[in-house]
């Protein structure tokens, strides 16, 4: 999938139950992350840290759905172990089956590199974020061997909810409530009016397109 396609709405069964992915996510945003298999050590390190850190994805209106290539009642199983490595009561988000790994293959999550013991491509650890307008604001492939930083995740997600409304990017490591830049399009009285603090850094071509502003409100 491209950036700004709208995210499939697939019907899918799931730890709680069948559902379709847009009308889970609902009015806000969404996040969807695929793992290859269940019982797999580095896939139950990250779903367990997903849980402890759901108060931080629900205070940015963000639902977290997740998919494995395995059946809803491997997933039930799986789920007890994942609670048990994070000394969790509960595994909060739906978790989708994907025995046949039809849907990774839609969703092009397969890693060449990696094999399952029947020789088939493992499925990549595959982000999608979905904007309120189900479009595809953000994806990130890891591999299969490669765990996921969940502090960039909040990190990225609070860009992409920043600029959303505001005329503004986020420069190299950002971090909510640093400095922002004001984007290209926005020129002279708009860009003074709406940014009064901005600053301009001076750079060798004298042009003066790195403008800096503290954070919009």
């Amino acid at each position: 999938m491209k950036l700004g396609e709208i995210f499939p709405n697939e019907s899918v069964s799931t730890t709680q139950g069948d559902l379709k992915i847009h009308d889970y996510f609902g009015d806000g945003w969404g996040i969807f992350f695929t793992h290859p298999a269940d019982y797999t050590p580095v896939c139950t390190t990250e779903l367990s840290m997903v849980q402890k850190m759901v108060p931080e994805f629900t205070k940015r209106n963000v639902k977290m759905i997740a998919l494995s290539c395995n059946s809803v009642s491997d997933h039930g199983g799986w789920c007890e172990d994942i609670k048990a490595h994070g000394n969790l009561e509960e595994v909060s988000f739906p978790i989708i089956e994907d025995p046949s790994r039809d849907l990774a293959v839609k969703f092009g999550m397969l890693d060449p590199d990696e094999k399952d013991a029947a020789g088939l491509p493992l499925t990549a650890r595959a982000v999608f974020i979905v904007g309120p307008d189900k479009k595809l604001k953000l994806s990130i492939l890891y591999p299969a061997t490669t765990g996921r930083n969940f502090d960039e995740l909040l990190r990225v997600i609070d860009s992409l909810q920043l600029t959303a409304y505001k005329k503004v990017a986020t420069p190299a490591n950002w971090q909510a409530g640093g400095d922002c830049m004001v984007l290209p399009s926005v020129k002279g009285e708009e860009a003074t009016k709406l940014f009064p603090k901005m600053r301009v850094e001076d750079v060798p071509s004298g042009k003066q397109y790195m403008r800096f502003t503290p954070q919009p409100e």
